[in-house]
Formats: C-alpha cells, structure tokens, sequence
C-alpha cells in the first residue's frame, strides 16, 4: 500500500511539472509575439534625405573658355575670324560667345578690334566675314579675272567663297585663264585668255625664234635685255667685280691630289690594320 500511494504522489508530480512547462512556453510564445518589430509607416511630414553636392564634370571646358577669354586681343580676333571665314555666316556677339568662346560684349578691345577689321563686316548687330573681292561663283570669278589683262593675284582671290580655287583649277583646264607663277614673289597669277582672240603663232615664226643662238657670256645676254628695256634677273659684271675685291677666283680651285700610303709613310694608327691593306699588297 506504501508503494501505491508513493506512486500516485509522482504521478501527480509529473503531472504538474508538465502543466508548469507547458504555460511557459505558452507564455514565451505570446512574448516573442508582442515584442516583433514592425517598421513604422512613413509620415507625411518627414523629410526626404538631400542628394550629395557633386563638383562639375565639365572642368576641362571651363579651363578651355577662361584660357581663351585671358588670351591676348589678337588672338581672340583671329579665332572668330577664322570661324567666319569657314563657316562664311553672320554672327551676333551672343552666338560668337556660345560657337568659339570669344565673350566680345565684355570685352571693349576685341569688340573694337573686331569692328575695325578689314576683313570682318559688321552691319550694326551680326559680324561677317569680308573678302577682297565680293563674289559668288565660278561666273562672277571670270568676269572679274578678265577685267584684269595685267594679271590678277591669287591670293586675292583664295577667300572671295570656300571653292574658289577649285573653279581656278576648273578655268585653267578649259582654257579661258592662264595662272602663272610671278618670277619675284613666286605667287601665282591669273591672266585671261580670251577664246574670241585666238593667237596662232606661224611655224616660220617658231623656226626663226629657236634658231637665234644666245651669246655664250652672261655678261652680253645681260646686256642685250637691258637694249630692249627688259630689266636682268642678275648682275654678272657686278658679283664678278666683287670676288675680284675679296680675292675670289670665278675659276674652280684644282682638286687636291688624294694622296696614298706607301712605304714611306709613318703608320701612327697601327691599332688600325684595315687602312693598311694596300700598303700590305704593295708589299707582297
């Protein structure tokens, strides 16, 4: 009866042991529940983080434009004047700032200097470019050249418009210009040459002209030009009076004799056998 009764009584203490765990962990459930975090809904009133400060990316063109503006006036002058001569249109001051960087409201000199320009036009508002000779086509660059029977240079034509040279090239070819070269400036000329007056020259003519045979001294060809008004590109009598007054002879000095080694000589350069090898065959 001891034992039974010491049984019952473990039972029981089993019992609520298990009773006593089962409530806390119902208890630790209902903890872990109530302390989860939940992120709070945003509120209307909150402030939105500001973006971080960034430095330019566009430096390198900052330095460019102040580098220009800081250049000396001339320098200024010809970069707008090369952006009218290429792109041949008018520009206010406004757009010459935003196309090459030139600020010419701000600066009094260069606006000056730019009005002032022979080759800058300036109509009160835009600046051009102006050329020496005002035209427009291959047409006007004919009648213009023929109105020169002296000649007309061409570097007073190569800005009149962007293909001018091109139509000089195109005028040669088909014959009704010449484009000679100037025997002192070595600049080329543009001559007419008139189809409505050909010049046809007689072979007997031609004959008669190659068989004229030309003194053999300078000094006479020099002369006979002078007779026909026709002034000598040199003066052969003058730059052989002055090699007489410095001691120089028109004759040409005499080579000197090459000399060779032979038995005699004194060999200082033994350490090079290679300029001796003639002396060594001699020898033999």
């Amino acid at each position: 009866m001891a034992l039974q009764e010491q049984l019952d009584k473990f039972k029981k203490q089993q019992e609520k042991c298990q009773s006593t765990l089962t409530s806390i962990a119902a208890s630790n459930k209902a903890t872990n529940k109530k302390s989860t975090f939940v992120p709070a809904a945003p509120s209307a009133n909150a402030r939105t983080p500001a973006p971080a400060v960034k430095f330019s990316n566009d430096t390198e063109r900052l330095q460019h434009i102040n580098s220009i503006r800081k250049a000396p006036v001339g320098a200024q002058i010809k970069r707008v004047i090369d952006l009218l001569l290429e792109t041949r249109q008018a520009f206010t001051p406004e757009q010459i700032n935003e196309t090459c960087y030139v600020d010419t409201n701000a600066n009094k000199a260069v606006f000056d200097s730019l009005r002032n320009n022979p080759k800058v036009n300036y109509d009160g508002k835009r600046f051009s470019y102006k050329s020496k000779h005002d035209l427009k086509d291959k047409t006007q660059l004919l009648h213009l050249i023929r109105k020169f029977l002296e000649g007309i240079a061409v570097i007073d034509l190569k800005d009149a418009y962007p293909t001018v040279m091109e139509d000089l090239q195109a005028l040669k070819a088909a014959g009704q210009i010449w484009l000679l070269s100037n025997f002192d400036s070595q600049e080329d000329i543009a001559y007419p040459n008139d189809p409505r007056v050909p010049l046809k020259v007689d072979d007997d003519l031609k004959q008669l002209f190659r068989g004229i045979e030309l003194p053999r001294d300078m000094i006479d060809i020099e002369r006979d030009l002078q007779k026909n008004g026709m002034k000598p590109a040199t003066n052969t009598a003058q730059r052989r009076a002055r090699s007489e007054v410095h001691g120089i002879s028109s004759k040409q000095k005499p080579k000197k004799k090459k000399h060779q080694i032979t038995k005699r000589t004194k060999l200082t350069n033994a350490h090079l056998p290679e300029l001796f090898r003639n002396l060594e065959n001699s020898n033999s």
